[in-house]
C-alpha cells in the first residue's frame, strides 16, 4: 500500500462512518460497466464541494489491491449489485490528487529551482512502482506512461488510474502554457495510444472544468465526459437528489421547504432536482441555513470579465438576479478560464463552477437558489456596481408585479 499506488480505504471509511453520510455507491455500478469496453475512460466535471473527492476515495477503496473493503461496503447499495465482488479490490490503482501534488511540487521548487511540476508528479509515482516492480523499472526511467507500458509487457498487469482535480494546473497556473502542454502530453501518454490501451483497465478523472479544448478538438477526446451541462448517466451522482434531501430533513427534523429554497435549483436530466451536497450537510450539521459556499479567487477574477460587458453580459447578470432566464450557446467554450471571446463563454464557465444552472432542453441559464444568488449580490455590491444594484432592485420589482 502506498500514497499513489494501491492506496488504502481509510478516507472513504471516515466518510461512511459519518453521521450524515449519503450512499452514492451505485456509481461503482456505472464504472464497472465500462471495464472491458472500448473506452473505459470517464471524466466527471462538477463544481467544488459537489462530492468529487468522496467519489474518487470511494472508487479507490473499492478497486485497490492495497486494502480489503468488503466489510466497508457491506450494507451499502452497491453490495446488492450482482457484479459487486467481481471487481472488489482486484486491481492495481494509481491515485493522483493533482491539487495536493501541485502544492508539494511548488514547495520542492523553493528548495530546488530545477524541479519541474509534471516531472515531479511522474517521479513520485515511478518511485512507488519501482518498489513494487523492481525488475520492470529502471533508475533512469522518467516517463510514467512508458513505465506502465513496460510493466504491462512484462507482467500483463493492468491499472485503474484515478485522478482528482485533473484541471488544477489550468486553474492555478492559468497563464503557464508550457506547463499545461507538458501536462496534457502526460495525460495523452496515459490515456491515448495503443500502449495505454494495453495497460489501462479503467480511468476516472474529476475536475471543475471539462477536458481542455484546443480549437475545436479536445486534447483527450476519447473520454466519456459528464458535466453540469450534460451529466448523462452520472446525473444522480453529481449532488444530492430531492429524495435524499427529504430523507435527511426528516431524520434531522429540518424544514424541507427552506432547504429547497436555499440549495435546490440545479435540474439535471435523469436525476431531477439536484442540491449542493456540502451546503445541505453543513445546514443539517449546524441546524442553520446560510451561505456555506464561499466565494473563490477564480470567481472573483471573473468579475472583471463581467465588468467588461461582453455582448451585454452585465445586463444578463441583472436579468438573472431579477429571477429571469437567459438563452446562451455553450458550445464555443474552450474549457479554461482565460479563453473568453463572448458572454456565452463566461456564462458557460459559471455553469461548470456551479454559480449558474442550465436547462439543457430550453438552452437557458439561471441562478439556481438563494445561496448562489447571495454570492452574486455580494460580489456585485463589493465591486461597486451601484447602478447594477439599482437595476437589480428595479428588475425584481417588475418581476414581482
Amino acid at each position: 500500500m502506498g500514497i499513489y499506488l494501491n492506496p488504502g480505504n481509510e478516507q472513504f471509511m471516515a466518510s461512511v462512518n459519518s453521521e450524515l453520510y449519503v450512499d452514492k455507491t451505485e456509481l461503482i455500478g456505472y464504472t464497472n460497466s465500462r471495464i472491458g469496453k472500448d473506452r473505459p475512460l470517464i471524466c466527471s466535471s462538477r463544481p467544488r464541494r459537489f462530492g468529487k473527492t468522496m467519489a474518487v476515495t470511494m472508487l479507490a477503496a473499492y478497486y485497490s489491491r492495497g486494502c480489503s473493503s468488503e466489510n466497508l461496503f457491506e450494507g451499502l447499495r452497491i453490495s446488492q449489485n450482482k457484479f459487486f465482488r467481481q471487481h472488489l479490490n482486484k486491481y492495481n490503482v494509481i491515485f493522483l490528487d493533482i491539487q495536493w501534488m501541485y502544492g508539494n511540487a511548488l514547495e520542492e521548487m523553493k528548495r530546488n529551482s530545477s524541479v519541474r511540476i509534471v516531472s515531479y508528479i511522474q517521479e513520485q509515482v515511478i518511485a512507488e512502482l519501482k518498489k513494487e516492480y523492481p525488475e520492470c523499472v529502471q533508475d533512469a526511467d522518467i516517463s510514467l506512461p512508458s513505465v506502465l507500458a513496460n510493466i504491462n509487457v512484462s507482467t500483463k498487469e493492468q491499472f485503474v488510474i484515478i485522478i482528482d482535480e485533473w484541471d488544477c494546473l489550468f486553474r492555478e497556473d492559468k497563464n503557464n502554457e508550457k506547463l499545461q502542454k507538458e501536462y496534457i502530453n502526460l495525460l495523452r501518454g496515459l490515456f491515448k495510444g495503443t500502449p495505454s490501451g494495453a495497460f489501462l483497465k479503467l480511468a476516472y478523472i474529476t475536475g471543475i472544468l471539462p477536458i481542455k479544448k484546443y480549437g475545436t478538438q479536445s486534447a483527450l477526446n476519447n473520454f466519456r465526459e459528464h458535466t453540469m451541462i450534460s451529466p448523462r448517466q452520472m446525473a444522480e451522482f453529481v449532488g444530492f437528489t430531492e429524495e435524499e434531501v427529504r430523507v435527511l430533513c426528516k431524520e434531522h427534523d429540518m424544514p424541507f421547504e427552506e432547504m429547497q429554497r436555499w440549495y435546490d435549483g440545479y435540474f439535471l436530466g435523469g436525476a431531477g432536482h439536484v442540491y449542493s451536497p456540502n451546503s445541505v450537510i453543513e445546514a443539517v450539521d449546524s441546524r442553520e441555513f446560510g451561505n456555506y459556499w464561499s466565494g473563490t479567487e477564480t470567481y472573483e477574477s471573473l468579475m472583471m470579465y463581467i465588468a467588461m460587458d461582453f455582448d451585454g453580459l452585465r445586463q444578463m447578470v441583472v436579468d438573472m438576479l431579477g429571477n429571469r432566464r437567459c438563452m446562451i450557446d455553450v458550445e464555443s467554450f474552450q474549457n479554461d478560464i482565460i479563453s473568453f471571446n463572448s458572454a456565452d463563454d463566461v456564462v458557460t464557465l459559471l455553469i461548470h463552477m456551479g454559480y449558474l444552472a442550465y436547462d439543457n432542453k430550453t438552452k437557458e441559464v439561471f441562478i439556481p437558489n438563494e445561496e448562489v444568488r447571495g454570492a452574486f449580490l455580494r460580489a456585485v455590491k463589493n465591486d461597486g456596481w451601484d447602478e447594477v444594484m439599482r437595476a437589480v432592485n428595479a428588475s425584481e420589482d417588475v418581476y414581482l408585479l
